[in-house]
């Protein structure tokens, strides 16, 4: 059997071939050579498109053509100036309500400006601008007497920028003294009451700059380290999310920027400040004899933002004369969480009372942004141990819970309170809320539930849901909203409403 297969495919082989020589020989006959293929590349070149084609697309688009075969094309690059939008869509700035000067965020050339001495060329422009806000409401929180009220404020500062690191900002709140805001009163017990808040004086005055930059000539290569930047005047300090120091001081401060510390940080920046005037304590109380030293450090890692603050407070007052203060913190992400972890203390060095006393303040911060939109949850928890108290507060940033959420935080204008303590007096709690963007973010909602336990032994507690709606009018003016109900032990029922509408102008 194995043999006459094998036969039988030898016939077949024999059989093909003599059919293939037969072919290839009929076809020399017929043509005298053999043809390639079909599928062999033709010497003839196939263009891309048509010349039809070509001129169809120019008339419909009025754009470049693509390119023919065997046309001569270039991959250098163009030098003409292509914008990112059209400058017809460039949307407008709002501009301040007095502007000389260089234009507030305008495009165009620059002026040349006027060489100082020292090298420096400064461009001065005045900017003026400010925001008004008047809010009326309603206010109990279970503790005291119910109030309603209607009260304004109004915030103008003058900007003189010398240079883009160099500046005098001068600033007034003439309708605000101490914890009054200029308004009407009214309480079951006094009855309707003026509420003078007038306030002549200066609010912010300071000076600005970068030391390199006001001396150029000292260092022309810029390879030494002048690079000092310093404020001198009232100013503003801000400090662990104000819970360590938020206050408007008479200080002078000096900040060294950029320090590499190979193998631990590529940049660490250092602030030294020191306050002789204009201090309130922990009690919202001025304290004409106060000094404030510190120190202030904040640090980048691979992935975490630290700072290590220090403070002292040196007084005499009978309330409690001098402070010692420390604060430490860590800003990260873990995945899709924010995260900021803190601890403040304060020490008060030789006698205890309501301006300074012994107290930890521990904070925690999570939030996150929910899939799929721009609303972010979050969720807020503090621990006080004694009673903790800043280096110093303005009157009407209340204590220094008011980073815990918007039922701790303290108004900015009004005659009234937060829906929750933010005194840190031996004390736990804390807050979760919702914040929600709507109508191209014109308008932002906050849903937010908080509370807080005593530790004294007391055993007092109180919670509280509230909300805050913000909707912007135009580009100037805004109204917003804030209520909330909040029900505790030993205290009546609370309930607040607000309404205020802001202009900046």
């Amino acid at each position: 059997m194995r043999y006459q297969a094998s036969r039988t495919r030898g016939r077949r082989f024999r059989a093909w071939a003599i059919t293939t020589v037969a072919s290839a020989a009929l076809l020399l006959q017929a043509g005298g050579q053999v043809w390639a293929a079909g599928s062999a590349l033709s010497d003839d070149p196939i263009p891309m498109v048509t010349e039809a084609e070509v001129r169809k697309h120019q008339e419909e688009n009025s754009g470049p053509a693509p390119l023919i075969a065997g046309d001569h094309h270039s991959s250098e690059l163009s030098t003409d100036a292509v914008p990112i939008i059209a400058e017809d869509e460039e949307p407008e700035p709002t501009p301040p309500i007095f502007q000389r000067g260089e234009k507030f965020l305008a495009s165009g050339n620059l002026a040349p400006g006027i060489e100082l001495p020292t090298g420096a060329i400064w461009q001065p422009a005045l900017w003026v601008f400010g925001d008004a806000r008047t809010a009326i409401g309603h206010y109990a929180n279970g503790l005291e007497d119910p109030r309603q009220f209607w009260a304004s404020r109004i915030d103008i500062f003058a900007n003189l920028k010398l240079t883009p690191t160099e500046r005098i900002l001068i600033g007034f709140s003439p309708l605000t003294e101490k914890r009054r805001n200029t308004g009407i009163l009214y309480t079951d017990e006094g009855g309707v009451e003026y509420v003078n808040g007038l306030n002549p004086y200066v609010t912010t005055l300071f000076f600005e700059g970068e030391f390199g930059e006001i001396f150029p000539n000292l260092d022309p290569d810029d390879n030494r380290n002048f690079d000092f930047g310093f404020s001198i005047g009232r100013q503003p300090l801000f400090f662990q999310e104000g819970m360590m120091i938020n206050d408007s001081v008479d200080a002078l401060g000096i900040t060294r920027d950029t320090i590499v510390i190979p193998g631990l940080t590529p940049d660490l920046r250092a602030t030294g400040v020191f306050g002789w005037n204009n201090i309130r304590r922990g009690d919202n109380e001025l304290d004409d004899s106060a000094f404030l030293l510190g120190l202030f450090t904040e640090a980048d890692f691979r992935k975490s933002t630290a700072n290590l603050d220090l403070a002292y407070v040196i007084s005499d007052q009978d309330e409690g004369g001098d402070g010692f203060y420390f604060g430490a913190s860590a800003v990260q992400r873990f995945g899709l969480y924010n995260t900021a972890f803190r601890i403040n203390t304060s020490t008060a060095i030789e006698k205890r009372g309501p301006a300074v006393d012994n107290g930890v303040l521990m904070f925690s911060e999570v939030s996150r942004t929910v899939t799929a939109s721009e609303n972010v949850v979050y969720a807020n928890a503090f621990w006080a141990i004694g009673n903790y108290t800043s280096a110093a507060r303005d009157s009407l940033t209340g204590g220094p819970l008011g980073q815990v959420g918007i039922l701790f935080a303290a108004p900015a204008v009004g005659l009234g309170g937060s829906a929750l303590s933010n005194r840190a007096d031996s004390v736990f709690g804390g807050s979760i809320g919702h914040q929600m963007f709507f109508n191209e973010d014109k308008t932002q909602l906050v849903m937010e539930l908080g509370g807080r336990k005593d530790t004294d032994g007391s055993d007092a507690g109180v919670v509280a849901f509230g909300g805050q709606l913000l909707h912007a009018l135009n580009n100037r003016s805004s109204i917003q909203v804030d209520g909330f109900v909040s029900a505790g032990q030993d205290r009546k029922a609370g309930t607040g409403l607000r309404m205020e509408l802001r202009t900046r102008f």
